[in-house]
């Protein structure tokens, strides 16, 4: 679903970037775009300083910050959107801007993460062990890889450098 997403945000940009060009100008749409992407990442800026401001003043009194971080992650969205180029990546970030907005989507992922851990699986080819001696030969095979570390033991040493001596000068340290 993403990938399609992500394949067909491209042409939608364009035709909405036609769209509005024939109905106000090409250099109108431009500037347009530019203008709202400028104004976004001013507006990005100025309320990522308040959230962090408002996360440290939290974690000053021993508060955890979780609405500040995900009111950051969301805002870092918006600019990510922002950046992109064109109206439709533009108005979904100056969206993400109103705190209503974030407001509402940050009560969503709350509920999305209580309903509990979101798993994402990844198949690959590589079969191994993880752990101690993981990656040395044997190490998926019992008794294989690095031997475990010995605890019980311990060794206290001082060490110091000694500069190295000069065979010609032997009056130099």
């Amino acid at each position: 679903m993403l990938l399609v997403l992500l394949l067909l945000l491209p042409i939608l940009e364009l035709f909405v970037f036609v769209q509005v060009a024939s109905s106000f100008g090409f250099l109108s749409a431009l500037f347009g775009a530019i203008a709202a992407t400028v104004v976004g990442i001013w507006l990005v800026k100025q309320q990522g300083l308040g959230v962090l401001r408002r996360a440290n003043e939290k974690v000053a009194r021993g508060d955890a910050p979780t609405d500040e971080l995900v009111n950051g992650t969301l805002l870092l969205v918006a600019g990510i959107l922002l950046l992109a180029p064109g109206f439709v990546t533009g108005a979904a970030g100056l969206l993400l801007l109103l705190p209503p907005v974030r407001a509402l989507l940050r009560g969503s992922l709350r509920r999305r993460f209580a309903s509990g851990p979101i798993v994402i699986s990844h198949a690959t080819r590589f079969s191994g062990s993880f752990g101690p001696g993981a990656g040395f030969p044997g190490a998926g095979s019992p008794g294989g890889g690095v031997p475990p570390t010995r605890r019980g033991d311990v060794l206290d040493a001082d060490s110091w450098e000694e500069p190295p001596t000069d065979p010609d000068r032997p009056e130099l340290p």
